[in-house]
């Protein structure tokens, strides 16, 4: 079986994740898509994250019982910071029966080079890479690579926290299952 692995924080999920998973396996030969959440990115501070398994519960939710999706929360027992490659090496010792490809956005891509140990990630993996505007495609590496023109928003989960901070709605942002979850809970509110 072929997966497809959408790394991120989801700080929260929106509907501009489950959009791009939803391209991904309309237009690719993967066959489920895994949102692995990333517990403390290396690149981005951890202040500003949700704990992580309240963010896994916000992804579970969003998920519902679409089959063809999962969230995975691997990372979670791994060590801190969350590289990529780590987790690659966990997975396909654990799910060997799997083949794996890695879905990111054009302006990930672009830091590829910067990524601990990227150059065993370009050489076995192969790339899903889904334009985003201002972030050209350069293949430094020399990986497997498949650009995607999947259909984006512009939104992300910045701008929902801050919405949120802020008081505003943020309906039909995030799947309306997590939207109530967001505003019981008071995530997010500063």
């Amino acid at each position: 079986m072929s997966i497809g692995l959408y790394f991120g924080s989801f700080n929260p999920i929106h509907i501009g994740h489950l959009i791009i998973a939803n391209h991904i396996l309309n237009a690719t030969s993967i066959e489920k898509v895994w949102f692995v959440i990333s517990p403390q990115n290396p690149f981005k501070k951890s202040s500003s994250l949700l704990n992580e398994f309240e963010r896994l519960h916000l992804l579970q939710k969003a998920i519902g019982n679409d089959s063809r999706l999962k969230a995975v929360d691997i990372e979670f027992a791994l060590p801190k910071p969350s590289y990529t490659a780590t987790t690659l090496a966990y997975l396909a010792e654990k799910y060997p029966q799997y083949t794996f490809q890695i879905i990111m956005g054009s302006d990930s891509f672009q830091n590829i080079a910067q990524w601990k140990n990227a150059a065993f990630i370009a050489e076995n993996y192969k790339l899903l890479i889904y334009k985003r505007p201002g972030f050209e495609v350069n293949n430094i590496l020399g990986a497997a690579i498949e650009v995607l023109n999947a259909p984006l928003l512009e939104i992300s989960a910045t701008y929902i926290r801050q919405m949120v901070r802020e008081g505003k709605s943020i309906k039909y942002l995030v799947p309306q299952s997590i939207e109530g979850e967001i505003a019981t809970n008071r995530f997010y509110r500063h």
